[in-house]
């Protein structure tokens, strides 16, 4: 099993730029692959983007490509969410997961996930 714990929300203006980081214990982290998925009130859990075992390979969903960049570091385990040019849109509950088989942008294919941390974006 893999314990996450997500970090680094907060509240920001549009335009402005948060890192978020997801910090893995438990089995070796670069057996998983990793996502980043969102959540507004009172709307479905969002895929925002995922990164490869070896983090060789990424893909993102079409609203944040070219804002959001995911990254990780296997010998921190840790995964990175880096958000820039913010939009009040982007408001939500983050959330990493993690699968040993899976990655991709099916929420429910993940195994592992964290507790979110709040993102807000102010206009």
């Amino acid at each position: 099993q893999v314990q996450l714990v997500e970090s680094g929300g907060g509240l920001v203006q549009a335009g402005g730029s948060l890192r978020l980081s997801c910090a893995a214990s438990g089995r070796t982290f670069s057996s998983y692959a990793m996502g980043w998925f969102r959540q507004a009130p009172g709307k479905e859990r969002e895929f925002v983007t995922a990164i490869s075992k070896s983090g060789g390979s990424t893909t993102y969903a079409d609203s944040v490509k070219g804002r959001f960049t995911i990254s990780r570091d296997n010998a921190k385990n840790t995964v990175y969410l880096q958000m820039n040019s913010l939009k009040p849109e982007d408001t939500a509950v983050y959330y990493c997961a993690a699968d040993l088989t899976y990655w991709g942008r099916r929420h429910y294919e993940y195994d592992y996930w964290g507790q979110g941390t709040q993102v807000t974006v102010s206009s």
